[in-house]
């Protein structure tokens, strides 16, 4: 198999909560317990050695004879995972759990941004229609920044590392924002579709460390 586009690294950071996690939901939906085996078994294979399941999806298409445009491939799974997942006994899931509407406001926001994201690769060859999804995705970042800014600066944050790391992930998320922006720039110039694909990625890479970010500092313990 010739692959169309070298591994690039965002890919494997998106394997898991893009392919292998609702994988895992299916399963538990019939055996929790095989299902939390599994887990178990990636979360420890993939810390021992970061990639790994892009390594074995790669693996997979070579055997197969496939060529396949992972990043955009990823893509365009994100738009068909659900906003709220049917969860029996695992918690794979980034949503922060407070049931305060600040929070919630959170995930509905960037359940929204990565569900245009994820409408790219089958729109970006129509000017018109693209352009119009470019002003959505703008409007759902601004969107987003603002409810970070408000959880940062609520009294919910008592932690100064914790709104550090917040803010961090925010600087974050905002340099690759930019960086898309610049990228659809070179798009109408050069007509690359790839580093379009890469850069929105990138992009729900940096709203999934944010999500993750807010669960694991404010989620009930």
């Amino acid at each position: 198999m010739t692959m169309s586009e070298e591994k690039p690294p965002i890919c494997a950071n998106l394997i898991f909560p893009i392919l292998i996690r609702p994988v895992i939901h299916k399963i538990e939906r019939h055996d929790p317990m095989a299902a939390q085996i599994l887990l178990n078994a990636i979360i420890k294979a993939e810390t021992s050695e970061p990639g790994l399941m892009l390594d074995i999806v790669n693996s997979i298409l070579k055997r197969r004879d496939l060529t396949v445009n992972i990043t955009e491939s990823l893509l365009k799974l994100q738009g068909h995972i659900p906003e709220f997942d049917v969860i029996v006994t695992i918690n794979t899931d980034q949503k922060c759990k407070r049931s305060e509407e600040l929070f919630q406001d959170l995930n509905r926001k960037t359940y929204s941004l990565k569900k245009i994201l994820s409408r790219i690769p089958d729109e970006i060859n129509d000017r018109k229609t693209f352009l119009e999804t470019i002003k959505e995705i703008a409007s759902a970042i601004k969107k987003l920044l603002d409810c970070v800014n408000e959880i940062s600066n609520s009294l919910q944050i008592t932690s100064p590392s914790d709104k550090r790391a917040l803010e961090n992930r925010k600087r974050e998320f905002i340099r690759d924002s930019k960086k898309f922006s610049q990228t659809l720039k070179e798009f109408f110039r050069e007509g690359q579709t790839q580093t379009v694909f890469q850069s929105a990625a990138q992009l729900i890479c940096a709203t999934n460390t944010i999500q993750r970010t807010v669960k694991t500092k404010f989620d009930p313990k």
